[in-house]
């Protein structure tokens, strides 16, 4: 896999039954090109010895925190400053877990948290493990902070229960990390991206938003970082942290974000509206909060500026790619709007359904462009925000 030559992975080994497919995914990511390091927790080294991935590797399996078995006292700063990527198979529960609350007392962890490079796990454990409210709090965090994660997949069991549990495959598990590394080069490339719901007040209390939570534009702002593009991040008010790496500028309004858009416009190459922009806003903003001395309360709004449609209509334009959140008809209406604004591109989603759009960890998305499209179906949010900036990567290049 071409993606996969010359890159530096870290393939982590927990305690679980699905340890001895890891000797054949290193098998595979060495034959690729990769440059492979293995760490392995204790329990691991139950299940497969070190010496299996030493053959294959050809280095020595990084296993402890401390005891300097490679030389280094530092090793864990080492090795998560060495990689381009960490995967860990198999995940276990107890290591999910480990690694949502921020834990660090082994190798492994600790060079997960030490580390700023894309995070990927496949899941192994029992069908019931995976299905415990513990278990799913915790993946529901892991995805949040952007880790991957890959599998598990349906079937029987070590234990002979039937269910979700079962690792992915290896040769599944070597084309996700293609995928990590598919994007076209963005070196250069200077990105606008606006993320979250703009905020309008209607008294100092009160106020009209809408449900997007920032999640599909802080995922595309990380995938574009890690294709090497300069970024500002333009978001409105979130609970989640800008990733390392870019410039985040904090609004709260339709027209705060509108001023830092074309700040910062002019300079950019790529131009990503993934915020959900408030169409209006109170005409009036009561200063004082608004008392329940009525039945009824009328509240006169008017338009706020189309940031897309502005941006779009530069003489000196860069590329604008919009995003189409609808409940209908989510083709035919992105499609209007891809033509009305002058678009290279828009992906549009479904949303007010449970299971994805606002709010979510998942996604899916309708890809469109002048004469084409294609559909990204539902996967976490940042595997999606990566396909997405490989074709917006691979159209921005074509353009040009």
């Amino acid at each position: 896999m071409e993606q996969l030559r010359d890159k530096r992975i870290l393939i982590g080994v927990t305690g679980g039954i699905a340890a001895y497919k890891s000797a054949e995914l290193v098998r595979l990511l060495c034959k690729s090109g990769c440059d492979v390091q293995v760490m392995m927790s204790r329990a691991a080294e139950q299940f497969i010895t070190p010496i299996t991935f030493q053959a294959l590797t050809g280095r020595p399996v990084a296993r402890a925190l401390f005891g300097r078995e490679r030389g280094s006292v530092m090793e864990h700063i080492e090795l998560a400053r060495w990689a381009d990527a960490i995967l860990l198979a198999p995940a276990t529960a107890h290591t999910m877990a480990r690694l949502a609350h921020g834990l660090a007392d082994d190798l492994l962890t600790t060079v997960c948290l030490a580390s700023d490079v894309p995070l990927a796990l496949a899941p192994a454990m029992n069908q019931q493990m995976w299905h415990h409210p513990a278990t799913q709090a915790n993946l529901a965090i892991l995805q949040e902070r952007g880790v991957a994660v890959w599998g598990p997949e349906e079937g029987e069991q070590a234990c002979g229960e039937e269910g979700p549990g079962r690792m992915l495959e290896p040769d599944r598990l070597l084309q996700e990390l293609g995928a990590l590394f598919s994007s076209p080069c963005l070196c250069d490339v200077r990105m606008v991206i606006t993320a979250g719901p703009t905020l309008e007040d209607i008294d100092p209390v009160r106020y009209l938003g809408n449900r997007s939570s920032g999640k599909m534009g802080y995922a595309l702002a990380r995938a574009a970082r890690e294709a090497g593009a300069e970024v500002v991040l333009v978001s409105g008010i979130t609970h989640l942290k800008p990733p390392p790496g870019i410039m985040c500028v904090m609004v709260r309004s339709a027209t705060e974000m509108h001023a830092a858009v074309m700040q910062h416009v002019s300079s950019c190459d790529i131009f990503i509206a993934a915020a959900a922009v408030a169409d209006y806003r109170p005409v009036r903003r009561f200063k004082q909060k608004i008392k329940k001395d009525r039945d009824r309360i009328q509240l006169e709004l008017e338009r706020n500026p189309d940031i897309l449609a502005e941006v779009s209509s530069l003489p000196q334009r860069p590329f604008c790619v919009g995003f189409a959140a609808e409940t209908e008809q989510v083709v035919e209406h992105a499609r209007e709007k891809l033509a009305a604004k002058g678009l290279e591109m828009i992906a549009a989603n479904r949303v007010g359904a449970a299971d994805g759009g606002f709010e979510s960890n998942e996604n899916s998305l309708e890809v469109l462009w002048p004469g084409g499209g294609i559909s990204l179906p539902k996967a976490p949010k940042i595997l999606i925000a990566r396909q997405l900036m490989a074709l917006i990567g691979e159209r921005y290049h074509s353009k040009r």
